[in-house]
C-alpha cells in the first residue's frame, strides 16, 4: 500500500514549523510583540496611567526582558537553535515595531526598526558566542581522549 501525499509549492514551507526552534521563536515573537503592543497602547491612549507612567514602564521592560530570555533558557546548550530561535522571535517583535511606528509616529522618531533588529541581534549573537565558547569548553573537557603522561 503507497501513501499518497500532496506535493504543493508551498508545503514544504509547513515543514519549518516542525523545527522546535522555530516554532519557539515564533511564539516568543508573538509574545513580545503583544506586551510590547500593550504597553505601547497603554502609554499612549489610557491617560489615567500617566501617574505610574515609570512602574508602567519598569514593568513592561521587565515583561519584555522575561520573555526575551526564554530561548537563552531553553537552548543555553545548543548554540545553533539559540540563534535561530532568537533571531525569528526578534525579527517579529521588529515587524510589529514597524506596524505601530506607521501609527505612532514617535516610535519612528527615536528608533527605527532596523535599529530595533539590529540591538536586539547584536545581544543575541553575543550570548550565542558566549554559549558556543561554553559548550566547545564542556566538549572539550569531557573528551575520551588520553592523553599519555610523558614523565
Amino acid at each position: 500500500m503507497t501513501s499518497v501525499r500532496a506535493h504543493l509549492p508551498a508545503y514544504a514551507s509547513v515543514h519549518v514549523l516542525e523545527n522546535v526552534s522555530v516554532r519557539l521563536g515564533i511564539y516568543v515573537g508573538a509574545s513580545l510583540s503583544a506586551v510590547f503592543c500593550t504597553w505601547v497602547i497603554l502609554a499612549n491612549r489610557v491617560s489615567g496611567l500617566e501617574q505610574f507612567a515609570l512602574l508602567r514602564n519598569l514593568s513592561a521592560v521587565a515583561a519584555l526582558c522575561l520573555l526575551a530570555v526564554i530561548p537563552v533558557v531553553r537552548f543555553w546548550r545548543s548554540p545553533g537553535h539559540l540563534l535561530a530561535s532568537s533571531l525569528v522571535a526578534w525579527l517579529i517583535l521588529s515587524g510589529s515595531y514597524r506596524l505601530l511606528s506607521l501609527y505612532f509616529t514617535g516610535l519612528e522618531a527615536r528608533y527605527s526598526a532596523v535599529q530595533v533588529f539590529m540591538v536586539g541581534a547584536v545581544v543575541y549573537m553575543l550570548v550565542v558566542t558566549l554559549s558556543w565558547i561554553g559548550t566547545i569548553i564542556r566538549r572539550a573537557r569531557t573528551s575520551d581522549v588520553s592523553h599519555p603522561h610523558v614523565p
